[in-house]
């Protein structure tokens, strides 16, 4: 079978850290898929519109390794336990390729790129290859009683966000409220619990600098791409 990129995204999310670990944990952020040009016909997007959330199938191009192995590292296990990739969401598997479900927010025309579709929720890095898109059927895709394996295992790693007003100068208040949600998420590794370590991470053409202790995330700096 022959697969090919059909459209690719654009969004906030320059680099791999910082990027939501699920699709719809940080609808803040809108991104844009923009079709390649042999799929920009605006017959392929007739009625989707009429949808709220959308699949994207898409591929990890960043997740480079060779071979691959059976089992994986899950960070949420503390990244010592071994579990069956296929009990993963790991990027790194046989044909790495990735499932999000996004809320569709509606298309734009932008100029000779064609039709583009803005998404809320997305978790996929900018650049990411998309190879095909459907629409979420709340019917058949929603699963309330549905079990979350090792997921539910573990209480998720909550974080209180300071963004000094001296460092968010030059934001406007849309980029401010997506930063500080992602920063929520705690884009730390879950095994990582040093209160001196200092981390940075790229996101709306700024380096973020940030560090954490007891619970409280504090930004220490955000410079502009070239002057970071």
């Amino acid at each position: 079978m022959e697969i090919r990129a059909i459209a690719h995204i654009e969004n906030d999310y320059t680099s791999k850290f910082g990027v939501p670990r699920q699709s719809g944990l940080v609808e803040e952020v809108i991104s844009r898929i923009v079709f390649e040009p042999e799929f920009r016909a605006e017959e392929a997007l007739r009625g989707i519109e009429d949808f709220s959330h959308l699949w994207l199938i898409w591929g990890f191009h960043e997740a480079r390794r060779e071979g691959w192995s059976p089992t994986v590292r899950p960070p949420r296990l503390g990244g010592n336990t071994r579990i069956g990739v296929f009990a993963t969401r790991s990027p790194f598997r046989p044909n790495g390729l990735g499932l999000s479900s996004v809320r569709l927010t509606g298309t734009e025309k932008t100029g000779d790129r064609g039709r583009t579709l803005l998404v809320a929720g997305a978790d996929l890095m900018n650049g990411t290859p998309i190879y095909d898109i459907k629409p979420y059927l709340a019917y058949a895709d929603s699963h309330p009683d549905a079990r979350g394996g090792f997921t539910e295992s573990r209480e998720k790693r909550r974080v209180r966000v300071t963004i000094p007003e001296t460092e968010a100068h030059g934001m406007n208040p849309e980029e401010l409220a997506a930063l500080k949600k992602v920063l929520e998420e705690d884009p730390r590794p879950a095994y990582q619990e040093d209160p001196d370590r200092i981390y940075a991470f790229e996101f709306a053409r700024r380096t973020v600098r940030f560090r954490v202790r007891e619970g409280e995330l504090t930004v220490l700096s955000i410079a502009k791409e070239g002057n970071a």
